[in-house]
């Protein structure tokens, strides 16, 4: 679980006690896709249609303090890391809400906390 930790906390914006929650209350981590794993942390979008009606996507449910614990993370690896930073900047130019801009980035860096673990692996900037 050392060797873990070690490899999460590497990632710019992710620390001990972010590092810490993922570990203990997601043990799934390293195990699911990248679907499975936004989902049960619950960052996927769910959409509230019916009929003809299209409403606003909008996330619920999963692990709240993953959640909590990976957002206040995103709001730091979005000032500092060097993936995180230029997707955010670009949703932004792009026209996408901030809370909107970053629930993508807990996504993202779900996914890359994700194939760290699974894969054993130090973290690399050029990881995608």
């Amino acid at each position: 679980m050392g060797a873990q930790t070690s490899h999460v906390t590497e990632v710019k914006g992710v620390g001990n006690i972010t590092a810490s929650v993922l570990l203990a209350s997601l043990p799934e981590l390293g195990k699911l896709d990248r679907k499975e794993i936004a989902s049960l942390v619950g960052v996927c979008p769910y959409n509230r249609d019916s009929g003809t009606f299209r409403g606003r996507r909008s996330i619920n449910g999963g692990r709240t303090g993953v959640r909590t614990a990976l957002y206040m993370a995103t709001v730091v690896a979005c000032l500092w890391n060097p993936q995180a930073k230029p997707f955010y900047q670009r949703l932004i130019t792009a026209g996408k809400r901030a809370k909107v801009a970053i629930v993508a980035c807990m996504r993202k860096l779900l996914t890359i906390l994700n194939a760290i673990i699974r894969d054993n692996q130090h973290w690399r900037c050029d990881m995608s």
